[in-house]
């Protein structure tokens, strides 16, 4: 009884997730509350279940990016950018590329999105051009740049908290290279579908040059501490294997080193009510959640069929994972679909696989990039489509899927010849 009831709750949970009638982090943590009153665990192994580090790494990159954006600098750069280019449309199109792909991997792809967007719209208004290729070639370019990284995306986060030798250098090392190949690949592909329609007006390029970028920027002595302490931080990611300390300490420590530094000029209060909440809650419901499905025994038996179906064999195991992850993950929220493949992989283990990182990575791959097959498939897209949304930009969900969609199998194809090539083929 108590499995199928853990099963009901997760199911129930999940759909409501998807359909998004409900907040997501209220659905979450009622689905965890559920799993208390029905007494399949206890208080407990309720907190037990919730990765700690991975909401303090979350929380900790909320405030480093709350505190930075206060000081224009992500403003000033959109501008000059834009005008870096001349206001031309595909030059600006590959900008917006760039920019958000690198933005993704160094600060986590929703961030980066919250921030780039708004001001984007305002750029394409401003010189007269339609806004579609520019709002998908964003949330493309999120999901991408973001599965570089383990801060990237957060099924990465959720997997470097769960592997202890997966480090910031890992990810970029192990990750790069194909997401760097899948990012040309893309870009390449909305350039030459979209170009034609992106018509140059030379008279409001002329007016976007008038522009004062430096206008934007706050020259305080917030600017210069924002900006330090985040390259420290990212500094500490990438030297974490050699410094022996943990990237959510890392994070911590830059999160609070800011908050004194900013004390005189920012309230520390005000810099926590501007921290997304909603996604840490979020969290925290989806992890009681999948300890529910672990403490009744189901994510066990999904590692056995994993198993039996793929005979144990490791490049059939990969090759699986990549695929059911990247297409589940264009269908639903990539963030409870890891939260529950995570043990499935760490049971892997115990049934003979002694090496199953060619799965983690195949995990990571599939989720991060399958969250570009429709516009409900990763944190990001739901983001972009409603700041489009309230400025009058809607972004059509069928009208997505009929690009996202092939973005999603092309990435796939390079990935499994990524994998295969460089994990799968001493095991053959």
């Amino acid at each position: 009884m108590s499995t199928v009831l853990a099963i009901l709750i997760f199911v129930a949970s999940y759909v409501l997730i998807m359909t998004e009638k409900l907040n997501r982090a209220l659905v979450a943590v009622a689905g965890g509350v559920l799993l208390l009153m029905t007494k399949i665990y206890e208080w407990e192994q309720a907190f037990g279940f919730i990765d700690w580090e991975t909401v303090a790494l979350l929380f900790s990159m909320m405030v480093l990016v709350s505190i930075t954006k206060k000081t224009g600098i992500f403003t000033f750069l959109a501008i000059w950018l834009a005008q870096l280019v001349k206001g031309r449309p595909v030059p600006l199109l590959l900008v917006t590329a760039l920019f958000t792909a690198v933005g993704s991997a160094f600060l986590d792809n929703v961030t980066t999105v919250l921030l780039f967007v708004p001001v984007l719209l305002t750029l394409v208004d401003r010189l007269k051009l339609p806004a579609f290729p520019y709002l998908i070639m964003t949330i493309f370019s999120s999901n991408i740049g973001g599965t570089a990284t383990l801060i990237g995306d957060p099924p990465n986060i959720m997997i470097g908290q769960a592997v202890d030798h997966f480090s910031f250098v890992s990810f970029l090392y192990h990750l790069g290279p194909v997401v760097l190949i899948i990012f040309v690949l893309v870009t390449i592909g909305v350039i030459l579908l979209f170009r034609q329609g992106l018509t140059y007006d030379h008279a409001l390029a002329q007016d976007l040059m008038k522009v004062n970028a430096k206008e934007h920027l706050k020259m305080s002595p917030l600017l210069f501490q924002s900006i330090s302490v985040m390259l420290l931080t990212i500094i500490g990611f990438m030297m974490h294997p050699f410094i022996h300390m943990d990237i959510t300490t890392i994070a911590v420590s830059g999160a609070l080193l800011l908050l004194f530094l900013s004390e005189k000029e920012l309230d520390v209060e005000h810099v926590f009510q501007e921290v997304e909440w909603v996604t840490l809650f979020f969290f925290m419901g989806l992890f009681m959640l999948v300890g529910g499905l672990e403490t009744v025994g189901v994510i066990d038996e999904l590692a056995r069929g994993m198993v039996w179906i793929s005979g144990g064999d490791m490049p059939v195991t990969s090759m699986v994972m990549l695929w059911s992850a990247g297409i589940l993950s264009g269908v639903v929220d990539n963030i409870p679909f890891v939260a529950a493949m995570i043990p499935v992989v760490q049971e892997l283990q115990g049934y003979g696989m002694m090496n199953v990182d060619p799965v983690w990575w195949s995990l990571a791959l599939g989720a991060c990039l399958g969250g570009n097959g429709t516009l409900v498939g990763a944190s990001a897209n739901v983001v972009v489509a409603g700041l489009a949304a309230s400025h009058n930009k809607p972004i059509p969900f069928l009208k997505f899927s009929l690009y996202g969609f092939p973005v999603l199998i092309l990435s796939l194809l390079v990935s499994s010849i990524y994998v295969w090539f460089r994990y799968l083929l001493p095991f053959l």
